[in-house]
């Protein structure tokens, strides 16, 4: 064989590698435990079962138990979603700031998701992270609200909040979605155990197909 083939073998077989270990990093989502005194841990139920949820309507394989990742840690780089929400402060220190940064550009998501008072936190600590960049509102027409279920008007209602219509706001980067939040809906709150909050079901299952449609969003972009 010459030079040229062995070298294409070569290649192929590091590229193989690459995907099978993207894969099966790729089957683990977590939650961002951030700094500031803002309740990160909020919604402890929530990701466990938008999981399972996905798992039996998806035909997923995602480790049920969610991981807690730190926005300085090297693992963050290990989970194609990461979730953040609470009511609180949010803070970025100059070291979470650059690893963060650096997973969302280098192929990272990241849904934010508006629990009641996290909004001026979250926008204050966005400026930081993305001086910048906007925060743009997603259409309804946007594939995140037709990937597994549809939703023509876009973001469901799921809590009342200030009363304020849904809204989701999305961040790009060279023409990849990089960045969601979700604000005036409170999905996690959909997502948790239904005695928590006493929503009815029909409430839950319009926050967990949501929900739903943006895993599948992202594991196949």
């Amino acid at each position: 064989m010459n030079n040229s083939y062995i070298l294409q073998i070569r290649l192929a077989f590091i590229f193989s590698c690459f995907f099978l270990f993207f894969t099966a990093q790729a089957q683990e989502l977590a939650v961002l435990q951030y700094k500031g005194g803002g309740d990160w841990y909020s919604n402890p139920t929530a990701l466990k079962n938008l999981i399972n949820f996905s798992n039996s309507n998806l035909n997923t394989s995602i480790d049920p138990k969610p991981a807690t990742v730190k926005p300085d840690s090297p693992e963050l780089f290990n989970y194609p979603y990461v979730y953040l929400t609470g009511h609180g402060n949010v803070f970025f220190s100059d070291k979470d700031i650059e690893n963060l940064r650096n997973y969302l550009l280098s192929g990272g998501f990241l849904h934010v998701d508006d629990n009641y008072g996290l909004d001026p936190y979250f926008r204050k600590a966005f400026k930081r992270l993305f001086p910048d960049k906007e925060l743009e509102e997603i259409p309804a027409d946007h594939p995140l609200f037709s990937q597994a279920f549809n939703f023509p008007e876009g973001l469901p209602k799921i809590h009342v909040h200030d009363g304020k219509p849904p809204q989701l706001f999305g961040v790009f980067h060279d023409g990849r979605l990089i960045m969601i939040y979700s604000y005036e809906s409170d999905l996690g709150n959909g997502w948790e155990d239904q005695e928590i909050h006493n929503d009815p079901e029909e409430v839950r299952q319009k926050a967990l197909k949501m929900g739903a449609n943006i895993i599948s969003y992202v594991f196949t972009h």
